[in-house]
């Protein structure tokens, strides 16, 4: 039985890994954090986990998880949107393979975040379907259902009243615009108003930096589902990768 997997988390800014205790999901050890080449083509990126492995001295037997900003379908990324665009329709577990000398598992960053919480965080132990959602410049969100991951929603996107949601609703949008807080839950209760009506989940967990400031706007919201905020925030990625790769290794 493994107990122990990689999670390496890729961002615009930097790529982030560490060993994951999955008993716990905290980590074992310190992460290792590289800034993102320039530019962040694949095989510089790859490269770059290369080294992350590496230093961590990651063995061969351990599954390693790899999180990405963009949708991940069978591996494959078909758009990408903060790195580089030569991404577009790379096999991920090809390159990493090729890089890393292992398989590794490949999913959405969202995904990665909303299983972790799921599993070691905020929703532990809770049933149903859980929406996920996380606030920056944009909304990414993560569907979990009894457990099991529906890979790479994209519920930011949805059209509410003409509007691309993420554009109205999104933390970055708060700041952008320079919203008090209850300006932003006004926007906040018509997207979450409209995702309960589609969806009717148990629970919704809010992620990213904004949710620390839960007190400000959820207590602001009218739902009939529970809401309530991340707990892992900056691990979220990282151990969400390692989780998932250890229940899908190859």
């Amino acid at each position: 039985m493994t107990t122990v997997a990689c999670g390496i988390d890729i961002g615009g800014s930097g790529v982030k890994g560490a060993l994951v205790d999955l008993e716990s999901g905290e980590y074992v050890g310190d992460q290792v954090r590289i800034p993102t080449p320039d530019p962040a083509t694949p095989d510089a990126v790859a490269a770059v986990c290369r080294t992350v492995i590496d230093r961590l001295g990651v063995g061969p037997d351990v599954p390693v998880g790899v999180t990405f900003p963009a949708p991940v379908f069978d591996g494959v990324i078909p758009y990408m949107a903060n790195l580089d665009q030569s991404w577009v329709n790379v096999d991920v577990r090809a390159l990493m393979a090729t890089h890393l000398g292992r398989p590794v598992v490949a999913l959405n960053d969202a995904d990665a975040a909303g299983i972790a919480e799921v599993a070691y965080g905020a929703a532990k132990g809770r049933d149903g379907v859980i929406v996920f959602t996380t606030q920056g410049t944009g909304i990414g969100s993560a569907i979990i259902v009894n457990g099991t991951l529906l890979t790479n929603t994209e519920l930011g996107h949805l059209e509410i009243d003409g509007h691309d949601a993420e554009k109205m609703a999104s933390s970055g949008q708060k700041t952008a615009q320079g919203l008090g807080w209850e300006e932003w839950a006004a926007r906040l209760q018509r997207y979450y108003s409209h995702v309960e009506f589609l969806l009717n989940p148990d629970l919704f967990v809010v992620g990213g930096g904004v949710s620390e400031n839960h007190d400000k706007f959820m207590p602001l919201l009218s739902l009939k589902t529970p809401m309530i905020p991340a707990k892992l925030l900056n691990t979220a990625g990282i151990v969400g990768a390692a989780y998932y790769a250890a229940k899908n290794h190859a």
